[in-house]
């Protein structure tokens, strides 16, 4: 597959590194060895096309039955909208119950909160970007459109969504607001092609899959099921 990465790959990714990326994320997820080499091969070559490493801060690569799903997260969202060069600042953040929240017209006006109590249960989500020209673009979700969009996907019940919420969340409402940012043709295709992956059509599946991620970012998948068609 090498040439096919050399293709892919932007300047600054190099074929080796990214097969040594590969071998490690198969090392981390053993089960990621029964998936279907298109499925697994594919994520990869999206990944590529992207510039991005599946190395579970940027990306993961969760073994879904006999398929390879690719999930972006929030740092690999952002990294994609940072090389636009029209971004100059970007913050997300959840809102509890107990911050002090306030917006006007879709702009951001406040948010604080006394980091040494107890925020409370998360109930909403943010992302604001300031733009190279000065302009300023938020966006703001509600912790059930959050969960309307976690439940489509095919890893909503487990992984990242269950481990890091916060951050899926911010991911959420980011994805959102990059539609309204000026990104390059081949970046909005690889982002497509992930969220493709990600919120392709749910089969049925009699138990739901487990999956988890420990502190050092190895993921662990178990089917108790078998995935039917």
């Amino acid at each position: 597959m090498k040439a096919q990465f050399s293709a892919a790959l932007p300047t600054h990714l190099s074929p080796e590194r990214f097969a040594r990326v590969a071998i490690t994320a198969i090392t981390r997820t053993p089960k990621l060895q029964q998936c279907t080499q298109e499925s697994f091969f594919k994520c990869l070559l999206d990944l590529s096309a992207m510039g991005l490493e599946p190395d579970g801060r940027r990306a993961h690569l969760i073994p879904y039955g006999r398929e390879c799903q690719l999930v972006l997260d929030y740092k690999g969202l952002v990294e994609l909208a940072r090389r636009s060069g029209d971004v100059v600042k970007i913050h997300s953040d959840v809102v509890c119950e107990n911050d002090t929240f306030s917006h006007n017209m879709g702009d951001i006006t406040e948010h604080t909160y006394d980091i040494g109590k107890d925020r409370g249960a998360v109930i909403a989500a943010y992302s604001q970007v300031t733009l190279k020209n000065g302009a300023v673009q938020s966006e703001i979700m509600s912790k059930a459109e959050i969960d309307a969009i976690k439940n489509k996907s095919r890893a909503g019940r487990s992984g990242p969504w269950v481990d890091h919420y916060n951050q899926m969340a911010c991911k959420t409402v980011f994805r959102r607001l990059t539609k309204w940012l000026t990104l390059s043709p081949e970046i909005m295709d690889a982002v497509s092609a992930a969220e493709k992956t990600e919120f392709s059509e749910l089969r049925n599946v009699t138990q739901a899959q487990t999956v988890s991620i420990d502190p050092f970012n190895r993921i662990e998948a178990t089917n108790e099921e078998e995935v039917s068609s």
